[in-house]
């Protein structure tokens, strides 16, 4: 297949770049670098099968030739860059998912949307199913990007129902792995970056507040199944991928110490709760195991020492602050 990957310079599109490389297809990585980086493509510059393109995407998207498949990673996903670009976190969900599937409508291409589990805001249903149909804020500081998700899904089944087009919409835990960005305002490479500099970790609260994470590779497995599965009304509709397995921020502060011999050990930090944050996050996978057969195999500690080995030689003089 000839494929392209808007957001391709960033972390999750880098990593599926190089996992549909290593298929045999051929990628253009689309990306205004906004967040993204050339650093994670690097490496594939310069290969046939591989092309990267600068533009950004709420505006016209041209490409010429055949495309048999658009993959829609384009937009900011952090708390820290979607609250620094709430304006362009929102056009990017609207224009930019508006402009990737008429591209791909244009093409005849299968259509593939990054969606997020923040679409099911701070959930009052736990674990969360593709059917729950969330509780968020829509006027809240997390709103640009929990709507901009949620726009992107209404507008992906609008284009799937009223012209046909094969797409497809995953909805994306927390996921960790090499290509993060230490200042990406994340829980984990927060932490990480902390400990390799022997600072205490900060941790918000109590640390009693949940995420479920998923090693990058597992996650890449799912996607590309799912990219891969033949066209059904099952496979339009919205399917969580992430790794069910539960642990509060305040265990991971603990097994980050741990594995990275920091001994300046924990820091809690008194705060409001940040306003819309989830006290809870795990997905329920049950359809993602049914469709694709999927399920995580990388453990947590393979999983943050592979992290911690690639963030060793990027760690920083500055400590960001950290959201999960």
């Amino acid at each position: 297949m000839r494929v392209l990957i808007t957001g391709g310079a960033g972390f999750l599109g880098s990593h599926l770049a190089d996992r549909l490389l290593a298929e045999g297809h051929s990628v253009i990585a689309m990306d205004n670098l906004i967040t993204g980086s050339t650093d994670n493509i690097q490496h594939l510059i310069g290969r046939a099968d591989f092309t990267f393109i600068r533009h950004d995407v709420t505006n016209y998207i041209y490409v010429s030739g055949q495309l048999d498949a658009v993959l829609h990673f384009a937009s900011p996903a952090s708390p820290v860059d979607y609250l620094k670009y709430p304006i362009q976190t929102l056009k990017v969900g609207a224009l930019g998912t508006h402009n990737a599937l008429g591209l791909a409508l244009a093409k005849r291409a299968r259509f593939l949307l990054a969606s997020t589990s923040e679409v099911y805001g701070d959930p009052l249903v736990h674990p969360q199913r593709e059917d729950y149909h969330g509780n968020v804020n829509t006027i809240g500081p997390r709103g640009v990007y929990d709507e901009a998700k949620r726009f992107a899904e209404a507008l992906t089944m609008a284009y799937h129902r009223s012209h046909g087009l094969d797409t497809r919409i995953v909805r994306i835990f927390n996921t960790y792995g090499e290509r993060m960005r230490l200042d990406d305002g994340r829980v984990v490479p927060n932490f990480i970056g902390q400990a390799l500099r022997g600072e205490p970790l900060t941790v918000h609260g109590d640390g009693s507040q949940t995420r479920s994470f998923c090693y990058v590779s597992d996650l890449i497995e799912g996607i590309y199944r799912l990219l891969m599965l033949p066209p059904s009304e099952d496979a339009s509709l919205p399917i969580n991928l992430g790794n069910p397995l539960e642990m509060s921020i305040l265990d991971l502060a603990k097994i980050i110490n741990e594995m990275t011999g920091n001994p300046s050990g924990i820091t809690f930090r008194r705060m409001d709760r940040i306003e819309g944050d989830p006290q809870r996050r795990q997905p329920d996978i049950t359809r993602a195991q049914a469709l694709l057969g999927y399920q995580p195999t990388v453990s947590l500690q393979e999983g943050l020492a592979r992290t911690i080995a690639y963030f060793r030689s990027r760690v920083s003089v500055t400590s960001p602050s950290c959201h999960a």
